[in-house]
C-alpha cells in the first residue's frame, strides 16, 4: 500500500484548506485511514481517523466541527477538509492507514498503523 498526500499550503486565519491523499495498492474502502499531523518542537498527533467499510470515525477533540475526512472509493482517494484554521493548525500533515479496524482507545497510536504517506505542510498565517 502507498499513500500520497498533497494540498498542504499556505492560509490565512479562518480560512479553509483540503488535504488529499491518494492510495494505491489496496482499495481504500478496506482500509482504515487516518490523519496526524506534528508542528514543530512539537509531537505527531492524531486529527482524525475512518474504519474500513463504514467503520467508525474519530476526531481529536480540537478539531471537531472543523475538519472533516472522507473517502471517495470510486477515485481510490482520502480527504481532509480542514476549515475556520487557526495558527495551531499550522503543522506537516501525514495519512496513515491500516487494513483492520481500531477500537475508539487505539485510534490516536500512531503505532498501530503500517502505511505512511509523505508529509504536507498546512501553514495557517497572515
Amino acid at each position: 500500500v502507498q499513500l500520497q498526500a498533497c494540498g498542504g499550503g499556505l492560509v490565512q486565519p479562518g480560512g479553509s484548506l483540503r488535504l488529499s491523499c491518494e492510495v494505491s495498492g489496496e482499495t481504500v474502502n478496506y482500509l482504515t485511514v487516518a490523519w496526524f499531523r506534528q508542528a514543530p518542537g512539537k509531537e505527531r498527533e492524531a486529527v482524525s481517523y475512518k474504519g474500513s467499510r463504514g467503520g467508525s470515525t474519530y476526531y481529536r477533540s480540537s478539531v471537531k466541527g472543523r475538519f472533516t475526512i472522507s473517502k471517495d472509493n470510486a477515485k481510490n482517494m482520502v480527504y481532509l477538509q480542514m476549515n475556520s484554521l487557526t495558527s495551531e493548525d499550522t503543522a506537516v500533515y501525514y495519512c496513515a492507514a491500516r487494513r483492520n479496524n481500531l477500537v475508539a482507545s487505539a485510534w490516536h497510536d500512531s503505532r498501530q498503523y503500517g502505511y505512511w504517506g509523505q508529509g504536507t505542510l498546512v501553514t495557517v498565517s497572515s
